[in-house]
């Protein structure tokens, strides 16, 4: 968050007037607001998801009890989406507003324990404030973003020169329009993705202490990666980050075990990084 702060504040040093920074941020702000309060509507119905009755899913309704009071969290809405892909989501703004999604893929695949590991993943996302978080990295994120916007069609007249309208030095030219165009907008989305990542390994975390059964959610996370690469999901990429694996593509934005760019770029971590670090917490238990 700090980073992301500081790429803000360099950002307004290389426009050289802080007021289109503010106006930016205040746009963005409450263009997030809007996302964070109407988000979990919009994700269930883009993964469309419908509520799943409790006499037609009654496993899935008492995993998701056992769960919740396992976590001391209120029992959010329950829904299903049609799909053989086995994954899983949880949205909402706050424990008195969530959902939790499965696919009935993940129903058919995982054991009692693995599902009931996965859903207190999922309660963690809930629990940690996950979307308040990512909605405040979107929002400044998206404030770069327009300026960023605004610097790529100056560079098609001719850029900013001189002094800035807040009377501050302009370091504009052609290279600091490469750089607020090009380079700063590719920082905040490496950083965004690092606190996905981030929230990921916590939630697996999270999920471990409260369902005490860190070694079946890393059984469900191995086997949910190779059913994501059996059966890729025909999903939103806008969704990708919300599930519990990567899944459009499984794990193919983590080949070569996560390496380089391609894991820096990947809104999950590895699999195989997420279950060394479940297997080494239970060992240590």
């Amino acid at each position: 968050m700090t980073v992301m702060s500081s790429l803000l504040l360099l950002v307004g040093s290389i426009m050289g007037g802080y007021s289109g920074i503010i106006g930016a941020l205040i746009f963005a702000l409450f263009l997030n607001i809007f996302a964070y309060w109407k988000s979990d509507k919009l994700a269930l119905r883009m993964a469309g998801a419908k509520l799943a009755i409790e006499s037609e899913y009654p496993q899935l309704h008492a995993i998701i009890s056992e769960q919740c009071s396992l976590a001391a969290i209120e029992r959010p809405k329950v829904y299903i989406i049609s799909n053989e892909s086995p994954n899983a989501f949880a949205t909402g703004r706050s424990p008195k507003h969530a959902s939790i999604a499965v696919t009935e893929g993940i129903i058919r695949l995982l054991s009692r324990e693995e599902l009931g590991a996965v859903i207190a993943h999922e309660l963690a996302h809930v629990g940690n404030r996950d979307i308040l978080i990512m909605s405040i990295v979107s929002t400044m994120a998206s404030a770069v973003a327009m300026v960023a916007w605004m610097a790529k069609w100056s560079l098609f007249f001719g850029g900013f020169g001189g002094r800035g309208r807040s009377g501050g030095n302009a370091m504009f030219g052609i290279g600091g329009l490469l750089i607020l165009a090009i380079v700063i907008p590719l920082l905040t989305t490496l950083v965004r993705l690092s606190i996905s990542r981030t929230r990921e390994f916590q939630a697996d975390a999270t999920g471990a202490r409260t369902s005490g059964n860190p070694e079946a959610l890393a059984n469900a996370l191995e086997k949910l990666e190779q059913g994501a690469q059996s059966h890729p999901m025909e999903s939103n990429e806008a969704l990708a980050h919300l599930y519990i694996v990567e899944p459009i593509h499984g794990q193919t934005m983590n080949f070569m075990n996560g390496k380089g760019m391609t894991r820096l770029l990947s809104t999950h971590p590895p699999t195989h990084e997420r279950v060394k670090r479940l297997r080494r917490s239970n060992s240590n238990w």
